[in-house]
Parts: structure tokens; sequence; C-alpha cells
């Protein structure tokens, strides 16, 4: 009954998992593509333990104790975007991702449209601005795009398209695919690593068990982590296995990303 009694005061504490490796940031062929897109040497992800059972309900304590723990502080401050991080923490703004996808079916309609061709080029556009513009990044930023609207609200706030659209935006010196295949090739490395799934012992579905909050830091002067700004290629996720008592902080700052491996 002690434990019950205190089940909304606990605080969390974290320490690293050193071993917990991603190879989506040191395998040669994806190191080489995140370069190419002005990502290398921005995006991160670190893995932590923590001490307590988590619940969905315990986003905004969780996330206020990760971005106070001094094991936290003292691992991640190598990170771009951490080094905002130079004032104490006021408040953390938390927003629950949905994290539902076992499959990267949740693309074909890009294949069915005409903005991916059956070789996976993707068709080029007019724009007023861009010369090299294409229906993919229309697709994905242009609410008025005739195909905006093929994946609904509940598919774009997937954890899934959302590394997607990240990767095919990428980076301040962001050089673009012609092809579609490395975008999803990367998203679904990434997906893969990052979430953890389990299966159902009566029905054999396999489900995903992570839980996902995208962050945004307030210190006493305002926002600070992971940007001091909202931009939508600055970004910040928790992605927590409750089971295994891990977090992973994948985040990225957009920039100018490193320019040689």
């Amino acid at each position: 009954m002690s434990g019950d009694k205190h089940d909304f005061e606990h605080t969390f504490s974290f320490r690293p998992v050193p071993f917990r490796k991603f190879s989506f940031l040191e395998e040669k062929e994806t190191v080489a593509l995140l370069m190419k897109w002005s990502m290398l040497g921005r995006l991160s992800a670190q893995t932590f333990s923590f001490d307590q059972k988590f619940h969905l309900y315990d986003s905004d304590r969780f996330a206020l104790c990760f971005f106070t723990d001094s094991s936290v502080l003292s691992s991640a401050r190598t990170t771009v975007a951490w080094q905002s991080l130079d004032k104490p923490v006021a408040s953390v703004d938390v927003e629950v991702v949905p994290c539902t996808k076992i499959s990267m079916d949740l693309f074909d309609p890009i294949y069915t449209c005409g903005i991916v061709a059956p070789s996976g080029h993707i068709a080029r556009c007019l724009h007023e601005i861009y010369p090299d513009y294409d229906k993919l990044r229309e697709m994905l930023l242009d609410e008025d795009s005739e195909n905006y609207h093929i994946l609904g609200r509940a598919e774009r706030g997937e954890l899934l398209f959302r590394l997607f659209k990240h990767l095919c935006l990428g980076g301040a010196l962001n050089q673009y695919e012609d092809t579609v295949e490395p975008y999803i090739s990367i998203t679904k490395k990434m997906y893969k690593e990052l979430i953890s799934v389990q299966k159902d012992p009566e029905t054999k579905k396999i489900n995903v068990v992570s839980m996902v909050l995208k962050v945004r830091v307030w210190d006493e002067s305002g926002q600070c982590y992971p940007g001091g700004q909202d931009e939508e290629q600055t970004f910040a996720y928790l992605i927590v296995d409750p089971f295994k008592r891990h977090v992973t902080l994948l985040c990225h700052s957009y920039g100018v990303g490193t320019m040689c491996i």
C-alpha cells in the first residue's frame, strides 16, 4: 500500500547505457547518406536506463526528471542541440506521439498516386522558388497540394512518418535524392532500432510497446531545447521502453552538418 500512496510523487533517476549503439549512426553507407542530407553530426541517439515504472500519465514528470538529471546532463552535453541547455530547466512541454505501425505499408500511397514512379524515381514538379522541387516534398509540406491528403492526420502523426519526413527534408545543405529508396531504407533501419515490439502469445500479433514523447524544454528565458525557436527539423523525441526501463533520446539540430566522414 505504501507504494500506491506515493505513486504520483515518485521521481525518476537515469543512467547512461554505454553499450547501446545505433547502426544508423555508425554504418558507412548510412553515415554517407546523413552527410549528404546535412544531418551528420547533428543527429544523435543516446539510451538511458531509469529506475521506476513508467506509465503514460507520468509523461510530464518523466520528461522533467530526465532533463534535470545530473547523469543525463553530463552524458548528453556533447550533442549539438544540448549546447543550448546552459541554464536551469523550468519546464518541459510534452507531446505524446503515436507509435503503432509495424510495416512500411504506410508509404504505399506515394507509389500509387504518381509521387514515385515504378522505377523508384521521385517525380519533379514546378515551384516558384525552388527549381529542383519534387512531388515528395510537395506532399510532405504543402497542405494545398492535391497529394497532401493521401495520408491522413493520424498517419502523419505516427513516429514512422515523422522519421521519414525528417530524413527527406534533412539539414541546411541537404542534397535531395532522385529516388525514394534511400529515404525508405534509412527510415526502416532507424525505426527498427529505436522501437521495441512484442508478440501477443494468444493472437501472435506483433505490437509496438514503445511510448514516444516529443519534447521541448524551457528555461527562464524561454524555449531552449532542442532549439530556441520552432523549426520543424530541430526536434527531440524520448522513446520509452517501459518493460526494459530504457529511454532513448533522439534529437536533431537543424543546420549545416559535418562535411566529411
